[in-house]
């Protein structure tokens, strides 16, 4: 099975090990899209066998940080990966989780799924650990409706994602089917490790131009200490351990954006949103 990852990146030398741990077992190629990082996230990248490294394009005076990779998620696939059978767009602190991920895969080609949306959690861990997988070491993790992205799709039957900014939905057209059951998730390690994500969130927000300001995109760069207290105690007030929740889908009491693609509300391959 030939899958093709596409993520962009900005000084993330501590946690993109993890990312390649994490997808090396199932991940074809890699395509890296490098926002000017100044720390060892490139010589990471160019050691890396199977990862293509290009620059992100930068907006100019009146773009937006937050909008700037959403050009590469609509439209670099369409270029290199049309021989894949899925194509994942994720950030470096987003791993894809399934207890048999490729099996799963494999299970959707078979029965005509399209697009994969997973479960998002907000992962919580008093650090960030010394190596291995974060999945195996960070298990605690609470429902994050903004974290239930769409993250996989069969670049041959998806004509166009429409993404919203930050990936948070998305409005896919083509031959769209999703899984009736979810069971694929999003694991969001973000939040490892208190003063990290502090420090990580003021260099953000540094880079935020004034189109992001004015729209609130990525406004928990911006949180107060007070505020991330505040956001990182009601998480951990809803925490569970998320790789032994028997049916994840029943702790995301949210609607998901993607019910009207299910396979069962599509009783014909037709084309959604038409």
């Amino acid at each position: 099975m030939k899958i093709d990852l596409y993520f962009s990146c900005w000084n993330n030398e501590d946690i993109l090990g993890f990312f390649f741990r994490h997808y090396d077992p199932v991940v074809s190629r890699y395509f890296a899209y490098d926002d000017g990082s100044t720390d060892h996230t490139l010589e990471i990248l160019k050691q890396h066998p199977r990862v293509m490294v290009r620059r992100l394009p930068r907006p100019g005076p009146d773009g937006s940080f937050a909008l700037a990779p959403l050009p590469i998620a609509e439209t670099a696939w369409r270029e290199t990966s049309s021989a894949a059978d899925w194509v994942m767009i994720c950030d470096v602190d987003e791993h894809l989780y399934h207890a048999d991920l490729l099996r799963y895969l494999s299970d959707c080609k078979r029965g005509g799924i399209t697009i994969i949306p997973a479960l998002g959690y907000q992962m919580l861990a008093d650090s960030l650990p010394p190596d291995g997988l974060l999945c195996r070491q960070v298990r605690r993790g609470a429902p994050f409706a903004a974290m239930n992205k769409l993250n996989i799709f069969s670049p041959s039957d998806i004509e166009s994602l429409n993404y919203e900014p930050g990936r948070h939905m998305a409005a896919p057209r083509g031959n769209v089917l999703a899984p009736d059951r979810d069971e694929l998730l999003l694991m969001h390690f973000k939040y490892l490790g208190f003063e990290r994500v502090m420090a990580r969130h003021a260099a953000s927000a540094a880079r935020l131009m004034p189109l992001d300001l004015k729209n609130g995109w990525g406004h928990r760069w911006c949180f107060s200490r007070e505020d991330l207290e505040r956001d990182w105690e009601e998480f951990d007030r809803r925490a569970v351990d998320v790789v032994s929740e028997p049916d994840p889908s029943l702790s995301h009491v949210h609607p998901r954006w993607w019910n009207s693609y299910r396979l069962s509300s599509n009783s014909s391959q037709a084309v959604a949103g038409e």
